[in-house]
Formats: C-alpha cells, structure tokens, sequence
C-alpha cells in the first residue's frame, strides 16, 4: 500500500485513476490542478505523484520543479503530447516515467508498481561514497557534485547513474539496463533509455566522457 496523489484537472482521469489505484490497495488523494498539487504535497508526504501536464493555474512541469525543492517524491507524468521534446522536459523536471494519453489503466498501475519498488529499494541501500577526479557523489544522500558544483539530477537519471558506477568498466547491453534500471515490468521503449542517458551525460558536464556508446550493444561507464 502506498499514499499516492493524483493530480489532473479532468475529473474522469482522476475517477479512472483512482478506481484502479484503490483496487490495488493504495491510499489516494487527488488535487485538481498544480498549485493544489503543491500545497497538498506541502501538509504531507506522498509515496507517489501522478501529475498531468496541461493544467490551469500551474502546469505540471512547474508544479513538479516546485515540489521537488522541499521533496523527492517519485512523480510519474500524463501527457497527451507525445513528442521528444516534451518527453525530454518531463525528465529534466524530475519525473520518473513519462506516460501519453490515452493510457491503459493496467498499464499504468504496473509502472507505478515498478516506480514504488524502485523508490524502495533505494532507501535500503547503506551509505556509500564515490569520488572520481570532479565527480563526487554520495549514493546514500542521492547527491551527485560536479567540480564542486551540486548536480541537479532527476531521480531516474541518479538510478542510471548508480548502476553505472555499480557496473564500471563492464560493457553492458541496452536490454540489461532497461531490465535492471527500469526493471522486468518496464513498458516503455528504447527511447526512454537514450533520453535518460542523454539527460545523464549532460549533468555530468565535462565528465559526461565516463559513458562510452558502444555500437550496436549499448554502454560502458569508464573511469
């Protein structure tokens, strides 16, 4: 069971949504727009926010960079755009999947599934230090530091970045990095992988050369 809050300014999505949550038995609060969003996450702590796009009186883009400066809570985006670039701002955002509508409600369930068991797992990981000539990350606390400048990663971009360094200097296949990172219940496609990877390098500015593409198979984290 986990407290999830819902935020979409259609009320059949958030019916839709909440019927198959609750089915799944988890606890759900829903808001009409990003701004009710914010303040909702404000008076208390949500395993999971699934925050539409296209809102009045604040967008979701704007409500999640909002929420994430006092949390990081995992946020699952709806969109009825589809294209890169809106994909690509959702993750830069901080959002962990990114889904169009129209959305099976099943579908959706299972990510959040898979978002909730990632979000978990972490939080059992024991503290852990990694230092690299100007990357300094501390894998507990999520805090990556570039030439002594704090990264502004989003959570999938950190989860990537973790398996990287956990898997160094070891080619790894694309299919195994959606298997591992995203997981056996991931519905999504290759796409996802290069956006986050591309997401990934940038943050890492001058040390986005550690990710090597290895052609035709996937990647190598070099160090």
């Amino acid at each position: 069971m986990a407290k999830i809050l819902v935020v979409d300014d259609e009320e059949k999505i958030r019916s839709l949504i909440l019927k198959y949550a609750k089915f799944e038995g988890h606890d759900v609060s829903m808001a009409e727009d990003g701004l009710a969003a914010v303040e909702a996450a404000q008076k208390e702590a949500f395993d999971l926010i699934i925050m539409d796009v296209m809102m009045p009186e604040l967008d979701g883009f704007s409500a999640v960079k909002e929420i994430r400066k006092t949390a990081d809570t995992p946020v699952l985006m709806l969109s009825a755009r589809a294209e890169e670039y809106d994909r690509i701002h959702g993750f830069e955002t901080g959002a962990d999947d990114y889904v169009t509508k129209p959305f099976s409600p099943k579908e959706l369930m299972l990510r959040v599934d898979a978002i909730l068991k990632r979000s978990r797992k972490a939080e059992k990981l024991s503290r852990e230090i990694w230092r690299k000539e100007g990357l300094d990350v501390d894998i507990t606390a999520r805090t990556v530091s570039v030439d002594g400048k704090m990264a502004a990663m989003s959570p999938k971009e950190y989860d990537l970045f973790f398996y990287f360094l956990k898997n160094r200097n070891i080619a790894i296949t694309r299919e195994k990095l959606i298997e591992d990172v995203w997981g056996y219940d991931f519905y999504g496609d290759d796409r996802t992988l290069d956006t986050h990877v591309k997401l990934l390098r940038k943050s890492l500015g001058p040390y986005a050369r550690f990710v090597v593409t290895l052609r035709g198979m996937g990647y190598r984290f070099e160090d």
